[in-house]
């Protein structure tokens, strides 16, 4: 038997709130697949299975708030369900009434002709009051709606409308402490130190704009994609960058999954993974980071992608930022942040000519690695924009 337990989906994660099953007892299940909903500070997670077989028992039911590790469901190895004995027949229990609806839909009062029945001072009333008199159950003689019927109607409406700004409000004050909270932790814990370079990138700007022309709108490529390949090639150079750091120990990744720093419209931000991103064409990864944006704003994360990352790339360009200075993410060790392109003067075979630069810098972690390796590091960034199209 395997235990399948609420994940940590960040080091900024204590609990989640269990939203849905989407398997059921006795459903087979395959590695990666999607099981259940979690909802974080963070959005809603769709959480995936590492092991193969059958769900044999769901502990904790939708709805429940449960810390991480907590055990959420057991399931039957695929291995054990060969040598398994048959089952015993269970008697079927009888259905238990669920709260399956969140809407509850009141009685409608036979009206005749198929029409509403509603008293003429509230028919005014709700054209007043912008209410639509067949969402409203009445309460007068024969079922028909009444004034009061109307305002009650409005005033929940008012009260809805009220929450659901405040709502997202509590959730963006939620994570902006949890996020504070993990960020504190890791400058209290992590020994940072910080590197920038100043990388020339007139030539990989030249070369995406002059590809671009060639390529539809929508297959087009943003530079930002660049500075994602670019980090991960580099990793190659200086494996010890690309690792985490868990149990006292540094646990280098042989694979290299990018987390991209992504806002989110309503405050907070998250980094989910580019799976394998060295080993990405430009353009798959600019299907996958478009795809992965879209989700991560719209509430469709997979775990996978929240607990993956073995390094995280982060480009505030866009808002103005010259520089930016990360700190690390744990359990990660190092992070890397581009500003925006810059046009500069710059020294070229003796000559002295316009370019397009930006800073690049890194934040590593002075348990795994030192100043010369992450200068090492930022050197192959380096080189490695200045020839876009090897990327």
């Amino acid at each position: 038997m395997a235990e399948f337990l609420m994940p940590i989906l960040g080091a900024d994660m204590s609990a989640g709130t269990l939203i849905a099953w989407r398997k059921k007892p006795g459903d087979v299940v395959k590695r990666g697949d999607v099981i259940a909903e979690v909802e974080t500070d963070k959005g809603l997670i769709d959480v995936e299975i590492f092991v193969s077989g059958v769900l044999e028992k769901i502990v904790v039911q939708p709805g429940q708030t449960v810390p991480t590790g907590t055990l959420l469901a057991i399931i039957r190895e695929e291995g054990a369900l060969e040598t398994a004995a048959p089952p015993a027949p269970r008697p079927v229990a009888p259905p238990v009434a669920q709260p399956e609806a969140r809407v509850v839909v009141p009685p409608v009062a036979p009206a005749p002709a198929g029409r509403v029945r509603i008293l003429p001072l509230a028919k005014k009333l709700a054209a007043e009051l912008g209410v639509d008199p067949s969402t409203v159950e009445g309460t007068g003689p024969g079922g028909a709606i009444t004034g009061e019927d109307i305002e009650r109607a409005a005033a929940s409406a008012r009260a809805a409308a009220l929450a659901a700004p405040r709502a997202e409000f509590d959730r963006e004050a939620r994570m902006r402490q949890t996020i504070g909270a993990a960020m504190a932790r890791s400058k209290r814990e992590i020994p940072h130190f910080y590197l920038a370079t100043t990388v020339d990138m007139d030539r990989a700007m030249r070369w995406l704009a002059e590809e671009n022309l060639r390529r539809s709108v929508t297959d087009r490529l943003l530079y930002g994609v660049l500075l994602i390949k670019a980090a991960a090639l580099a990793l190659r150079e200086v494996p010890e960058l690309n690792a985490v750091w868990r149990g006292g120990q540094c646990l280098q990744s042989n694979a290299i999954h990018v987390g991209v720093a992504i806002s989110l419209r309503q405050g907070g931000v998250v980094a989910p993974a580019l799976h394998q991103a060295d080993r990405q064409s430009l353009d798959d990864l600019m299907q996958n980071f478009r795809d992965l944006v879209q989700r991560a704003r719209s509430g469709g994360l997979r775990s996978s992608e929240l607990s993956d990352p073995t390094i995280t790339v982060t480009s505030l360009g866009e808002q103005g930022v010259e520089s930016v200075f990360g700190i690390i993410y744990p359990p990660q060790v190092a992070i890397v942040g581009f500003g925006k392109i810059v046009e500069r003067p710059w020294s070229v075979e003796g000559r002295i000519v316009s370019r397009q630069v930006m800073t690049a810098t890194l934040s590593a972690d002075h348990r795994v690695t030192d100043g010369h390796r992450g200068g090492l590091f930022l050197a192959a960034v380096d080189r490695l924009l200045r020839e876009p199209g090897r990327l």
